[in-house]
């Protein structure tokens, strides 16, 4: 399986602070976004990406997010076989110290 590109928690947060227009979708269910979302993400779950492939540009990359990076690691690669670019932000939101909103 081809290597995924990847995005630090930090490295995120320094490009967004640096106003950075960046694609962050977060693929984790309704009660655990409820918690709080990195301001600017677009909410799709994880089971609701492949209806919303039409969503994704294959022109923008795209910064994935979830709880820890797994399921968003998942999504990553069904959406790269599909054509989309994409990062995982690792870490997840366990390790995201940023603003949430």
């Amino acid at each position: 399986m081809e290597e995924l590109n990847i995005i630090t928690t930090e490295e995120l947060q320094k490009r967004l602070e640096a106003g950075e227009k960046l694609e962050l979708v977060d693929v984790r269910e309704d009660e655990e976004v409820a918690e709080g979302m990195i301001p600017g993400a677009k909410h799709i779950k994880m089971g609701e990406i492949p209806m919303n492939l039409d969503y994704f540009d294959p022109d923008k990359e795209y910064i994935l997010i979830c709880r820890s990076s797994r399921r968003s690691e998942n999504v990553c690669y069904f959406l790269h076989d599909h054509g989309v670019k994409v990062r995982n932000m690792v870490g997840g939101m366990l390790e995201w110290n940023g603003e949430v909103k």
